[in-house]
């Protein structure tokens, strides 16, 4: 069985965490685009893990892959690795040679152009856009090229000039394209990874073949695609499910199941236009009640009531076969409830975002309100332990977004997860 897996809004909806749930019934955890601007959280009793390259599957032990879709820093990655067998886990992780590495002039770039922006973008200053330039200008530094100091000092002879001369021109430090530093530890990395490097298609591939089980995971969410969200307010690489068959190096026919993970409201991290966006007191409670700050740099996150405007659009982007709705707990409390419906734009009655970023940016949300509740649901059981009102209002995004909710968050840890009764 092949699925993926992907966020439905702007990111952060839990993805960690519903990657943890279901990896336990996978062979392979794979990821498939982004690159460490990703944060994934996971808490698994006392203890909890922020993952930022390496699949969440890894606290089940399964095999990880890295597909060639995804923009690598190596010095994450070591580190992520490094830390997780300090904790006792096993790392059985095998990366694509085709993966591009960011390189340290990547996040110069990335820096520098964001601080001369007269209109922020909102990045996390960590070269992934400039890393995915240079995959598209085809003048990338792969994970192959890492393994043999001759092939990775003729790749920077060639294109190291231009670099060199972009970052100057910026007022940057143009040493760091060939830094002597920097190069030996990325060929350390490089070293100590070689036998992790393995054909990620072939390998996805061959598992299906066997009718082993294989989840591919995404990171960031379908409104930062690069494509389809909310131009130019979005993340550099491609978030929704169509991408992990390109990525991945998988037929489309051969894709199973595609599960979609929903935040029972809604946040974004940096900027661009969110219509449902709570500048006020009830904002802030879902902000503090929620931990909405990232994982990746801490920054704190908008947040807003449910935009089912935008999941509409995000279950035709995704083709969602499953919903996996997450912090249903943090609504708890709230007198009244509301779900974006429709937007006013200009005057006029919309029912699917406009393609325009500046028409988006100009819509006004139209609710329909609901009761809430104010039951502590954190150590429910069972769906039907959810209070009437919590269990109407997954019901009502269930109906809105016309795709299925099987399970449904009700706190951060493994076991706060509740699944609704199916169908026989």
């Amino acid at each position: 069985m092949f699925t993926i897996l992907t966020g439905a809004q702007f990111g952060d909806e839990g993805k960690g965490k519903v990657v943890d749930l279901l990896a336990e019934n996978y062979d392979i955890v794979v990821r498939f685009q982004g690159g460490d601007n990703a944060g994934h959280t996971v808490k698994v009793q006392d203890r909890t893990y922020k993952l930022h390259l390496i699949p969440s599957g890894v606290l089940f032990g399964k095999r990880l892959l890295i597909g060639p879709g995804v923009v690598c820093n190596p010095k994450v990655l070591w580190e992520e690795i490094e830390s997780l067998r300090k904790e006792g886990l096993d790392v059985d992780i095998g990366i694509d040679p085709k993966t591009s590495i960011i390189m340290p002039y990547h996040i110069e770039l990335d820096s520098l152009r964001e601080k001369a922006r007269s209109e922020k973008i909102g990045t996390t200053k960590r070269g992934i856009g400039y890393a995915y330039i240079d995959k598209v200008a085809r003048e990338e530094v792969q994970m192959g090229d890492l393994t043999d100091p001759a092939r990775l000092q003729a790749k920077l002879d060639e294109i190291g000039p231009a670099r060199e001369k972009a970052i100057a021109d910026m007022g940057g430090d143009s040493s760091l394209v060939r830094s002597a530093p920097d190069i030996d530890e990325y060929l350390r990395i490089g070293q100590a990874l070689k036998d992790s490097l393995t054909d990620v298609s072939l390998e996805i591939n061959h598992a299906l073949d066997q009718d082993l089980m294989v989840l591919a995971e995404g990171a960031q969410g379908a409104f930062l695609d690069v494509i389809h969200g909310t131009q130019k307010f979005v993340t550099s690489s491609f978030t929704t499910a169509g991408s992990a068959c390109a990525n991945l190096g998988v037929g489309p026919v051969r894709v199973d199941n595609v599960v979609g993970v929903i935040k029972a409201y809604i946040t974004r991290v940096g900027e661009g236009p969110m219509p449902t966006e709570l500048k006020d007191a009830t904002g802030e409670y879902m902000r503090e009640k929620g931990g909405e700050y990232g994982t990746t740099t801490g920054r704190a996150r908008r947040c807003g009531w449910f935009d089912a405007v935008l999941g509409k659009k995000s279950a035709f982007l995704n083709g969602y076969t499953e919903l996996a709705l997450t912090k249903l707990d943090v609504l708890t409390g709230l007198e009244t409830i509301r779900i974006c419906v429709a937007y006013d734009l200009d005057g006029q009655a919309l029912t699917y975002p406009p393609e325009d970023t500046g028409a988006f940016a100009r819509c006004r949300p139209v609710y329909l309100e609901m009761k809430g509740w104010t039951e502590d649901i954190t150590g429910v059981k069972s769906y039907q332990e959810l209070p009437a009102a919590a269990r109407a209002y997954a019901e009502k995004i269930e109906e809105l977004m016309d795709t299925e909710i099987t399970a449904v968050s009700v706190g951060p840890g493994r076991e706060q997860t509740v699944f609704t009764p199916q169908e026989e």
